[in-house]
């Protein structure tokens, strides 16, 4: 079933759906500690998928420059927090973004505010990877475009194999950055 992201959630069902959790983990959601949790969760898990609450137009804001060069422009670690899909839970790292523009650089916050609007959402990284390149190459018009992902998952270190120094890295690479190993090896080496 496909439900409409674009509205906010509905703040006082999910409240209920997170209390009806904890009673069935065998909490007491009366007990002072627990009392306004349901309410917190609610409005934190709505603040952490405000991705799908975003567009790709409106997190730019038509912030483009001309550039009279086509020179590489990288912006790197750009922290970023989202959430895995398949348990629910936290994953965290930075970002590396480089491209090659073709007359046009997009302003450097909207670089980071397209990886918050895919992180915000519950995501893999591999697909966010890619998501935040493809972005960034219909943005820009670059010739090329990469992207680095390096993340710590929750889901590796706080269940199943409990590899607490475990790191997943993943890259997306478009244009020259993949045609041209020159290129691709030059991103490679300055977001190292």
């Amino acid at each position: 079933m496909k439900r409409n992201t674009n509205k906010e959630p509905d703040q006082k069902k999910l409240a209920k759906l997170v209390r009806e959790i904890l009673v069935e983990l065998g909490e007491d959601p009366e007990r002072e500690g627990l009392a306004k949790t349901p309410a917190r969760v609610a409005k934190a898990m709505a603040y952490l998928t405000r991705g799908y609450r975003q567009n790709l137009k409106a997190v730019v804001n038509n912030a483009y420059f001309t550039s009279g060069t086509n020179h590489m422009v990288i912006l790197k670690n750009i922290e970023l927090y989202s959430l895995c899909e398949h348990h629910m839970l936290p994953f965290y790292g930075h970002c590396a973004i480089g491209y090659i523009s073709d007359g046009k650089v997009l302003g450097v916050s909207k670089l980071a505010r397209i990886v918050d609007m895919y992180a915000r959402r519950l995501q893999i990284q591999e697909r966010m990877t890619e998501q935040i390149a493809d972005a960034v190459m219909k943005e820009t018009g670059a010739d090329g475009v990469g992207v680095v992902i390096q993340a710590k998952h929750l889901c590796m270190m706080m269940r199943g194999v409990e590899k607490q120094n475990s790191e997943m890295t993943t890259s997306a690479v478009l244009g020259t950055f993949r045609s041209d190993e020159k290129v691709r090896s030059e991103f490679l080496s300055l977001v190292k």
